[in-house]
């Protein structure tokens, strides 16, 4: 049986002023953390999660009691091995496990947040992240991340660039594109349409259910390939052997789909996932730069490690060569392998023996 996944929170009581100008009055920062800082705190590698993830990367996530998110490349033996690495995950700023959100108490009502709670980016998350980063004492790190980790391991070089040594980015992007934008405006749609939703004011214990669960039914979609789910579903019926002229779950891809939207309202609050999205759609790594991405990474120390899959479709790999080539503009040291699967764009937390090769070999070499 693996060990539980730690559960810390860092109170920092000093004011954090956001990218919009706005303050939170203190931070709270839910993260976990595996093995051991070495003396010279050298082996330091903050491991980011994507949308609905948390920081329990490894061991068993205390709240729902299934194995943590990434353990297929975090733990004993793996890539990012807590015997040879101090593994540090944080749950992102505007997230629902541990780290101030909409959740959490506006101490100015005494109530939650809602959606009273500032509009929030990356560069916020990744500045908390930093901070917690400064409570441990750490001066340079490497950073991994796939998906929207990734664009905060990216924006680490760039709003830290003498912090970090290595970067690991994984079916990601330098910024949102106009379709994945659209996707997220469909889920935040659906749950602003659920009665239940009340302005964002639905109290403790509740939930826009509904709509959260057609949110995370649309995304899922995304995250999938036409491939993989003829492989895994085709036209195959759920539990019949003629279709019901109805609108009951007549196919197995119904089904699963209906399953991974109700079993996500059970963990993840729809305020939050209203708040992360639109942190994703204001990302642009290049957009303070006049638009020139090798711009961004002019200052940066690190080496570079981008991965793409063949079949994601919302993270493409045209949008990785184009991370590439920013990086080779800017002198950088980057290596870069598309890598096939079927899986779609959740293939990087599938089971992927050539992925953990990449980041082993690359991490071995650099932390």
């Amino acid at each position: 049986m693996p060990d539980i996944s730690p559960d810390y929170r860092l109170h920092l009581p000093q004011p954090f002023t956001l990218a919009s100008g706005a303050v939170l009055p203190a931070l709270e920062i839910g993260y976990a953390t595996y093995g051991t800082l070495d003396a010279a705190r050298s082996n330091a590698v903050l491991v980011c999660h994507a949308l609905t993830g948390n920081q329990h990367v490894a061991g068993v996530d205390p709240r729902t009691g299934k194995p943590g998110w990434w353990t297929r490349m975090v733990g004993p033996g793996k890539p990012i091995d807590p015997a040879r690495h101090f593994v540090v995950c944080a749950n992102v700023l505007g997230g629902c496990s541990g780290t101030t959100g909409p959740t959490s108490r506006d101490p100015a009502t005494g109530a939650a947040y809602g959606m009273g709670f500032p509009v929030i980016t990356i560069r916020d998350m990744v500045t908390a992240q930093a901070a917690l980063i400064d409570h441990f004492g750490i001066d340079t790190l490497a950073v991994v991340g796939g998906s929207m980790g990734g664009m905060q391991a990216l924006d680490w070089a760039v709003a830290f660039p003498e912090r970090v040594r290595a970067v690991v980015a994984i079916a990601t992007a330098a910024r949102h594109s106009a379709q994945n934008i659209a996707f997220h405006e469909v889920g935040r749609q659906a749950i602003m349409a659920d009665p239940a939703w009340a302005g964002g004011a639905y109290p403790p214990g509740t939930q826009p259910s509904a709509g959260l669960s057609v949110a995370r039914m649309a995304a899922h979609i995304t995250y999938l390939s036409e491939a993989g789910l003829t492989e895994k579903f085709g036209r195959r019926l759920q539990d019949r052997d003629a279709v019901s002229f109805g609108f009951d779950a007549d196919f197995q891809v119904e089904s699963y789909l209906r399953h991974q939207g109700l079993s996500f309202t059970e963990r993840f609050d729809a305020n939050s996932y209203l708040y992360i999205t639109r942190a994703m759609d204001y990302f642009d790594l290049a957009a303070p730069f006049d638009g020139r991405l090798a711009a961004a990474f002019a200052g940066t120390r690190a080496r570079f490690a981008v991965v793409s899959f063949t079949s994601d479709w919302l993270y493409p790999t045209a949008e990785s060569r184009r991370i590439v080539h920013a990086l080779n503009a800017a002198g950088a040291a980057v290596s870069f392998v598309e890598l096939d699967s079927p899986f779609g764009h959740d293939a990087f937390l599938l089971d992927a023996p050539n992925l953990n090769r990449v980041v082993d070999g690359f991490l071995q070499a650099s932390v």
